[in-house]
């Protein structure tokens, strides 16, 4: 996929297993990516979609600067500008982790985000659209200058992130974000090679 010029994010509470289910989930556009996120629910372990809820949804809301919703919400960023360079490699699946590097070029300050996602089919587990549910996060420290003073200067990281129960490796991929210092978004893409 080409770097696209919009992420939508969709965020359910765990709670609720028909926003799962609801056709008026809303799609993303062509040159958008969708990203969904379950967010834990009051119910604890008893909620219908507890499984897959992660607190690292929670963690992006409130980077979002965004209320948690009661049952789901959806946030469209808007790609501004240029925006900056980024890459995202996968490697192949082993023992319940898979290899992931991010690279940015570009100097300056940055708030990055490496997602580890699961492709979901429109009619997968009950979901009328298809999706992209998160199911793992790495925020590498981009946010500070190196040794020498300066800011963005070689901007990567490499590690294994973990594959969690219920996830099926071939359909994982690999998400990147970057924002600016002001929280737009300058920069979005996802592997779209199977490893």
């Amino acid at each position: 996929m080409a770097q696209p010029q919009a992420v939508l994010e969709r965020f359910i509470s765990a709670d609720c297993d028909t926003c799962w289910a609801d056709p008026a989930t809303p799609g993303a556009a062509a040159n958008a990516l969708a990203l969904d996120w379950v967010l834990p629910g009051g119910r604890g372990d008893d909620a219908p979609l507890s499984a897959v809820a992660s607190r690292d949804g929670l963690d992006r809301l409130a980077a979002l600067r965004q209320p948690v919703p009661p049952a789901s919400a959806a946030h469209t960023s808007l790609r501004k500008g240029a925006g900056a360079r980024v890459r995202v490699a996968q490697g192949n699946a082993f023992n319940d982790y898979v290899g992931a590097s991010i690279e940015l070029k570009g100097g300056g300050r940055w708030d990055a985000w490496l997602l580890l996602v699961e492709e979901l089919p429109a009619s997968t587990e009950g979901s009328p659209v298809a999706r992209n549910l998160v199911r793992n996060v790495f925020r590498p420290d981009w946010d500070r200058p190196d040794r020498g003073g300066r800011t963005g200067a070689g901007l990567a990281e490499t590690r294994a992130m973990q594959i969690h129960q219920g996830a099926q490796p071939d359909r994982l991929r690999l998400v990147a974000l970057v924002h600016d210092r002001s929280g737009r978004l300058a920069a979005a893409t996802m592997t779209s090679c199977k490893p």
